[in-house]
């Protein structure tokens, strides 16, 4: 098994950047959500009731800060662009605290579960993609160890999934069938939620070694 792909979301719900190199730690990928969308009110908006964010493509520039489509995070032309998306008073506030996370810090799907499911793999939002996965084995890792180039990341859990797979990453178009089969044919959940153990760079090629429980 190996690293496919490596992905980070610097703002919670919006499209995230393909990496080659990662450094990973106790808060997951160095840079991930770290800017989150607040409505006029100071709550939490995600693209589970806003999918227009998922339209949005956050990265990080050269000065570790995040940039949406291309320009500054607090830039005025990326406030108006999340007001659209999120509502009227919608704006991006930073947090790096660990609540941050809908679950774990880290989401890992392998390639055989992604292709037993036969969607774009983006629909998954995940950290790392495994290639060389067999089938849906990866239902029987939780509880286990994974080393991964230099980091150990344990798995807890399969992820619960939501109404976000449902919507094209490119189109945005809705397809709730896309949930309904994981509901149906995968009791709801794909993909992993995982912790870091054992901190450490992560390069897309790197192998991946499932551990002795």
């Amino acid at each position: 098994m190996h690293v496919a792909e490596l992905w980070r979301y610097p703002v919670k719900s919006m499209a995230g950047e393909p990496l080659t190199v990662a450094d990973i730690g106790s808060g997951g990928i160095a840079g991930d959500r770290t800017v989150h969308v607040e409505n006029a009110r100071g709550r939490l908006v995600t693209a589970r009731s806003h999918s227009g964010l998922l339209g949005l493509r956050a990265t990080l520039g050269p000065d570790g800060e995040p940039r949406v489509n291309g320009r500054p995070w607090a830039a005025l032309e990326v406030g108006e662009a999340v007001g659209r998306a999120a509502g009227v008073g919608a704006r991006l506030v930073r947090y790096d605290g660990p609540e941050r996370f809908d679950v774990l810090p880290l989401l890992i799907a392998t390639d055989g579960a992604i292709a037993a499911l036969g969607i774009d793999r983006r629909r998954l939002r995940p950290n790392i993609v495994i290639g060389g996965v067999s089938g849906l084995v990866e239902r029987e890792w939780p509880g286990r160890r994974l080393r991964i180039g230099q980091a150990v990341i344990a798995v807890a859990k399969l992820r619960r999934r939501c109404v976000m797979t449902t919507y094209d990453p490119d189109t945005l178009v809705q397809d709730p069938d896309v949930l309904r089969r994981i509901v149906e044919e995968f009791d709801g959940r794909i993909a992993l939620d995982c912790e870091v153990v054992e901190s450490g760079r992560v390069v897309v090629g790197d192998p991946v070694v499932l551990l002795d429980a």
